[in-house]
């Protein structure tokens, strides 16, 4: 399976300055419980270390007496009428692809939209958002299992069946249930800054950042044990030495498997080729880089490895849709004479 683009905000949507750090996560009756955790494990635990963090609480979708999968009793904040100031709303899920969304949830969430809000969907949360009318000729990413049925359903959403995550700016939905993890760490990282998300992704013990054009099925996502230890030291020495040419031979020789079976077993591995792998690390590091100094352009492109701006910029618009200087314009975090960074907003 080929690997999408990452969708990125929409220019002058800078959601690093998003000064709402209200999030609320609404709660329906069979709540799933995987996707709200996700959402409660990054936006709804106290920390104290990090600045203006996030101010948490939960919003029933309907009255009455809510319960979760396994027969969890919930206990709510409140109801609808608390989403009338709120920075970021997170549907976690949803009953199923055919279940009705009510009215009145419908009604509010528009409401909030417009008074400034961001919409966030975690797997078939979608079909909420999708009701709103709000993904209409937007991009937009559901489980795999449920694209179909959402293409069905809303003709008028651009379906992106390949990804992670899609950022429209003011409307973000993922993939299927760990998915979320990739784009609620996304919206971290965006609002304060890679350090910060790198934090919450080591207690997560996750991936700090997986590009939301990386491909939601991976044929064999876990090596066979007596291959997982030589496809890691790959990943690992590939990654510490971005500025370094790899050829297969040589990487095959590392891995202690002939060519052929190499790219067979990493692309099983990764879902994606070594040289396709490679670029996606080196982007990644050319994004940091970016974001928290204010080494030149020129210099950021030999350290990852692209050798030239003009490669750097390839990859960036092919990757991104973006150019490196326009990235760094609107995700830097980084003072003007230094390369140390400093939080905003």
């Amino acid at each position: 399976m080929t690997n999408k683009r990452e969708i990125m905000p929409k220019s002058g949507n800078q959601r690093s300055d998003h000064a709402n750090r209200k999030v609320v996560v609404i709660a329906y009756d069979g709540l799933t419980l995987f996707e709200f955790g996700i959402a409660t494990e990054v936006f709804g635990l106290n920390r104290p270390e990090v600045e203006d963090w996030y101010r948490y609480c939960v919003v029933a979708a309907e009255p009455g007496l809510l319960t979760a999968t396994g027969g969890v009793k919930l206990a709510v904040d409140g109801g609808l009428e608390l989403l009338s100031d709120v920075g970021t709303i997170i549907v976690p899920g949803w009953r199923g692809a055919e279940a009705v969304v009510p009215k009145s949830l419908v009604t509010a969430l528009c409401a909030a939209h417009a008074a400034g809000a961001r919409l966030v969907s975690i797997c078939s949360g979608v079909f909420v958002l999708a009701a709103t009318g709000l993904l209409d000729g937007r991009r937009a990413t559901t489980h795999w299992r449920y694209t179909d049925a959402l293409a069905r359903q809303y003709p008028e959403i651009n379906i992106e069946p390949d990804v992670l995550y899609v950022d429209e700016g003011d409307v973000l939905t993922s993939a299927g249930s760990a998915a979320g993890i990739d784009l609620c760490l996304h919206i971290v990282r965006n609002d304060h800054g890679p350090e910060v998300a790198n934090l919450i992704a080591r207690r997560l013990i996750v991936p700090a950042h997986r590009s939301g054009g990386q491909a939601q099925y991976i044929e064999m996502p876990v090596p066979p044990e007596h291959e997982a230890g030589r496809i890691g030291l790959v990943l690992d020495q590939m990654r510490s030495a971005l500025s370094e040419s790899h050829s297969v031979a040589r990487l095959s020789k590392l891995a202690g498997m002939s060519n052929r079976t190499f790219l067979r077993r990493f692309e099983a591995a990764t879902g994606m080729t070594p040289s396709r792998w490679l670029i996606q690390e080196r982007v990644r590091r050319a994004r940091e880089l970016l974001e928290v100094t204010r080494l030149p352009v020129e210099t950021i492109a030999v350290d990852c490895g692209f050798g030239t701006t003009a490669t750097m910029r390839h990859h960036f618009r092919r990757c991104l849709s973006t150019r490196p200087i326009d990235y760094r314009s609107q995700f830097s975090r980084s003072e003007p004479s230094g390369t140390a960074m400093t939080r905003r907003g």
